[in-house]
């Protein structure tokens, strides 16, 4: 990615801006902002940013409003900034696809680091690499293998799909219905017993220490989170 990182933030509040603005441009990133539902749409749909940073409160509606419609046509990262500490309330946003959220008030180093992520995927995704690495673990789709530190991890199929999927979205928080829809079906949407089941196995052969996991994460209440180091 050469020149400038564009980067748009949704957020009515001004004192947000001027924290942003100054991290924002030692990083590389040129900052345009949005104050509304709106307004935020026409400069997603005018300006294609690289990366959208956006508060889900909003003078004129709800941010989870300009996800569902930048989803109609757009897969660039949406991170929410939320100040809003119901789960169900990230989970919804995610579940529209938003690719991660950070809660206020927040550390610019943590943000830093989750806008690096979301854009590396982008990237990933449309290079459509078939093998996924996330610091030792390597998972290679076409030859149905998964191997950490060189060492062949014996994996059932599910398991492999189930590590497969969170791989993809390493560095990502993915909720327990995405990953459900995604690995069993809609139909088992609801069944989030079976996916912790499945989550301790997989850290049984995954992990250095099962019982105190360094690769896959619990966002408590939301889902899981691939570690990328």
């Amino acid at each position: 990615m050469s020149g400038k990182i564009r980067v748009l933030v949704i957020d009515d509040e001004a004192a947000i801006l001027r924290f942003l603005k100054p991290a924002l441009e030692a990083n590389n990133y040129e900052l345009t902002s949005a104050a509304t539902v709106s307004e935020g749409i026409k400069r997603i749909a005018a300006e294609t940013p690289d990366v959208v940073l956006l508060d889900l409160g909003l003078p004129d509606g709800d941010g989870k409003d300009v996800i569902r419609r930048a989803r109609e046509w757009s897969d660039l990262p949406i991170i929410v900034l939320s100040a809003r500490d119901r789960e169900a309330e990230k989970i919804e946003a995610l579940d529209l696809g938003a690719d991660d959220y950070v809660n206020k008030p927040f550390n610019v180093g943590e943000l830093l680091a989750r806008m690096r992520t979301a854009l590396r995927h982008r990237m990933q995704r449309k290079a459509e690499t078939p093998v996924l690495r996330v610091g030792d673990l390597e998972v290679d789709a076409v030859r149905h293998r998964a191997t950490r530190a060189g060492a062949d991890l014996r994996l059932t199929p599910k398991e492999f799909e189930l590590l497969s999927f969170l791989a993809r979205h390493a560095g990502r928080v993915v909720t327990h219905k995405q990953i459900l829809a995604a690995v069993w079906g809609p139909a088992h949407v609801e069944d989030t017993q079976y996916l912790r089941v499945y989550v301790g196995q997989l850290r049984q052969k995954v992990e250095e220490h099962p019982n105190d996991p360094r690769i896959i994460l619990t966002e408590p209440g939301i889902g899981y989170r691939i570690a990328e180091s």
